[in-house]
């Protein structure tokens, strides 16, 4: 193969795609591994100064970016707009925009911010999928595809972070939910990383690194691409007989009974 020449497949040439919470880690991943497999994207955030220094990172002409809170039924009206405006059309939602400002045992957790949580990670994912099945110019309604982020922690309960873990049960479930109401016409998955190596997740590995590796069977922690090919796979025909899936991607970490 000659240098230089990706060697992926462009499984979403002609697509157009919205990852939420992409100005950096898993979000940016993502959205880079849909513009190299061919798709066009936009990418949203709430700040403005990262996610224009996001979209720098992708081919000129290959995504855009609206800056604003997921949980906001104004920004995501104003990208849904921008994105009929600009692309025609809407085939693939990911739903990748979540918080945890919460640490410590569930029994304590402020129910303020237990409440922001369910309202950013769980209903702000719900309504970014009503909304673009609502939009007037037939968003998503041409056999679209959605992929949410979970977590394993929606399935096993991980100290400190458990009004997290309890949000992303919720994720996981409305997904089986959503495939099963809006198949055949849209495709609903999910991923469900354990500790991925991102500024969000670093207070969970932080100076121990290694300890925490050596709990997963392929001893390293998640790299935001891992969680990239995962969403790729599950955006592109090669899943077209794929729909309410959680997948996980944990390097063996619940096969080997270990917690994130």
């Amino acid at each position: 193969m000659p240098e230089n020449v990706d060697p992926r497949p462009r499984r979403l040439e002609g697509r157009t795609a919205i990852v939420t919470g992409a100005s950096r880690g898993i979000g940016l991943a993502i959205a880079q591994r849909l513009v190299a497999e061919g798709a066009r994207v936009c990418i949203t955030a709430r700040s403005e100064g990262p996610l224009t220094a996001a979209l720098a990172t992708m081919p000129a002409g290959s995504a855009i970016c609206v800056a604003g809170k997921a949980d906001d039924p104004v920004h995501r009206a104003d990208v849904l707009t921008r994105v009929a405006d600009e692309f025609g059309g809407l085939d693939i939602l990911v739903n990748n925009a979540g918080i945890n400002p919460a640490y410590g045992p569930i029994a304590d957790v402020d129910l303020g911010a237990a409440r922001k949580i369910l309202e950013v990670n769980v209903l702000g994912t719900l309504a970014w999928v009503q909304e673009a099945l609502r939009h007037p110019q037939g968003l998503l309604v041409r056999g679209g595809c959605v992929v949410n982020l979970s977590s394993v922690t929606g399935d096993t309960p991980a100290p400190g972070i458990g009004m997290y873990g309890v949000s992303k049960a919720a994720v996981s479930h409305l997904t089986r939910t959503l495939a099963a109401e809006l198949g055949p016409t849209v495709r609903v998955n999910a991923v469900a990383p354990a500790v991925v190596k991102t500024q969000f997740a670093k207070a969970l590995y932080e100076n121990k690194e290694a300890e925490v590796s050596a709990q997963y069977p392929l001893r390293r922690l998640g790299e935001p691409t891992d969680v990239a090919s995962a969403v790729a796979y599950l955006a592109s025909d090669d899943a077209s007989w794929v729909t309410g899936v959680v997948l996980t991607v944990d390097g063996g970490l619940a096969t080997a009974g270990g917690t994130a």
